[in-house]
């Protein structure tokens, strides 16, 4: 009973995550990203440290992913210059380490990576902010003059 239950609010939350998605803009997708791998490594570090072996590995390729496929590959290295080089680089590098934990069981470094990415993501934050400003009222309409009544109409028109 508790199984379908459960299958049912999987069901649930992926719909958010797929409308979330589909509704998000570039910049929101690059931040969901930041929070995907930062919630992995936070489930690898639980897993890691409980002994759940196979769960642990899961998290952190998940992580990896999340990285290589989703934020390394978003970038636009000639459009981005030496910025963009310099986050091909930070990314592999922390692909790198995620996979050092997994092999020696290190959450030390699991957390390294995860403040890297916390940092990242405010950073990516601070630019929505600035690139997304709060929306502005809406102008108001001109005012239009009001149009005359019937009776005071035809009278302008007879000359006196």
């Amino acid at each position: 009973m508790f199984g379908s239950l459960q299958h049912g609010a999987n069901a649930y939350a992926k719909v958010g995550i797929e409308t979330g998605v589909l509704a998000a803009s570039p910049h929101k997708l690059i931040v969901m990203l930041f929070e995907g791998a930062t919630v992995a490594l936070s489930t690898a570090i639980q897993q890691m440290k409980a002994g759940d072996v196979a769960g642990k590995g899961q998290s952190i390729s998940k992580a990896i992913a999340i990285i290589d496929n989703g934020l390394r590959a978003s970038l636009d290295k000639k459009a981005g210059g030496s910025i963009a080089l310099s986050l091909d680089a930070l990314y592999e590098y922390m692909s790198s380490r995620l996979l050092t934990a997994n092999l020696k069981n290190q959450p030390e470094l699991l957390e390294e990576v995860q403040h890297l990415l916390q940092d990242l993501k405010g950073a990516w934050d601070a630019i929505g902010t600035t690139a997304d400003p709060a929306p502005q009222p809406m102008p108001k309409a001109p005012q239009m003059p009001a149009y005359e009544t019937a009776t005071s109409y035809p009278s302008r028109l007879v000359k006196a």
